[in-house]
C-alpha cells in the first residue's frame, strides 16, 4: 500500500489544481479558495481497503471496465455528482478486469455497478448507467438513509 500517493483536481470554484492524497482522512479543499474539492482516485484489489473503506466520507464505487460502452457514458456523470458533491462524498473508481478480488468480492454480474459505502459498509447498489441527476438523487438518498433509524 502506498499511502502518499496523489492525485491532482482542479478546482471548480477557481481553477486552480490540487494534489490530493488518494487515501487521507477529511475532506479535501483547495489550496488557494479554500472551497471543498471534488475527490475522484481509483483503487485497485491492493489499495481499496485503505482508500474506500476507511473514507471519513461516504464512497461512491464505480465498478467498471475499459471495453463497457454504458461505463464510458456513465463516467462523466460521476464525476458531475463528484462536483456537485464536493466535500461530502468520495468517488472511487475500480476498473473489474484489473481487479479480480473486488469483482467477486461485491459480486459483479454487470458493469458499471454503482456502491455507496459507509464507513465500509454497503449501503446502496445499483447496477447499470443513469444521467447525473438520477445518479445525483440515489447518492443523496442513500446518505440520508445510512442515518435513518432502522424502520424509519
Amino acid at each position: 500500500m502506498n499511502t502518499t500517493r496523489t492525485t491532482t483536481v482542479t478546482c471548480p470554484n477557481c481553477g486552480r489544481g490540487n494534489r490530493i492524497p488518494v487515501a487521507a482522512e477529511g475532506r479535501p479543499r483547495c489550496g488557494h479558495c479554500k472551497q471543498p474539492l471534488p475527490w475522484l482516485v481509483d483503487a485497485g484489489d491492493d489499495d481499496f481497503a485503505e482508500i474506500a473503506e476507511r473514507a471519513s466520507v461516504p464512497v461512491v464505487v464505480d465498478l467498471w471496465a475499459t471495453w463497457c460502452g454504458p461505463c464510458r457514458m456513465v463516467s462523466p456523470a460521476l464525476e458531475q455528482v463528484a462536483r456537485d458533491l464536493a466535500g461530502r462524498i468520495k468517488l472511487v473508481k475500480v476498473d473489474v478486469d484489473k481487479n479480480p478480488q473486488l469483482s467477486r468480492r461485491f459480486e459483479v454480474q454487470a458493469v458499471p455497478t454503482l456502491l455507496v459505502l459507509d464507513q465500509g459498509e454497503q449501503v446502496a447498489r445499483q447496477a447499470g448507467a443513469a444521467p447525473a441527476h438520477v445518479l445525483r438523487e440515489w447518492v443523496e438518498q442513500a446518505m440520508d438513509g445510512r442515518s435513518a433509524p432502522a424502520g424509519g
